[in-house]
């Protein structure tokens, strides 16, 4: 909590700035003030017995699944969202960090940040190969985390616009499900 604080703290001291980092200084805040992973950690809690002491402690250090993880947050939600967040005023995203940096068009860089995601989610598949780290139920919360992102941007901004496909998929599960 105090990491992701400081985050926060950080990004808005570059807002008022109007600094606009490398993608690399953007990358090692953003993946923290994003909030998964402290969300990743949290949903620890009701494991039960196999939630132990060195889990949370391990999953505090952002082991490489959870960096992963954290990665395709940000790069889909910076992909998907960037044009809408820059109206309002927001810290400089993924892609204007990387056209800055390099400069290169925006198209460019979606390019480059893909392939990143493509990359995290090598790095996830990776973690779940024997001998694992951890045990496979908490590493499948990781998983299941980048896979709501991966629902949630990769046809757009489906959560800060969740009408349509979100709306749906809802609906879907909760107002008319699968009779059983």
């Amino acid at each position: 909590m105090k990491k992701q604080i400081q985050a926060y703290f950080d990004e808005a001291k570059w807002l008022n700035e109007k600094y606009v980092p490398t993608l690399e200084e953007h990358m090692q805040l953003a993946t923290v003030s994003s909030g998964y992973g402290i969300l990743i950690i949290t949903s620890f809690l009701g494991m039960g017995d196999i939630a132990t002491e060195e889990v949370f402690e391990w999953a505090s250090k952002y082991p490489k699944i959870v960096k992963a993880a954290c990665v395709i947050n940000r790069l889909m939600s910076d992909i998907a969202g960037h044009k809408f967040e820059q109206k309002r005023g927001h810290v400089a995203s993924s892609v204007e960090c990387y056209v800055k940096q390099y400069g290169v068009s925006e198209q460019e860089a979606y390019t480059v940040l893909r392939q990143q995601i493509n990359d995290a989610w090598k790095d996830i598949n990776e973690e779940c190969l024997e001998p694992r780290e951890m045990a496979m139920p908490l590493l499948m919360r990781v998983v299941n985390f980048a896979r709501v992102i991966d629902l949630l941007y990769k046809d757009g901004d489906n959560y800060t616009n969740a009408g349509g496909i979100m709306k749906h998929l809802i609906k879907s599960i909760f107002i008319d499900p699968i009779p059983m």
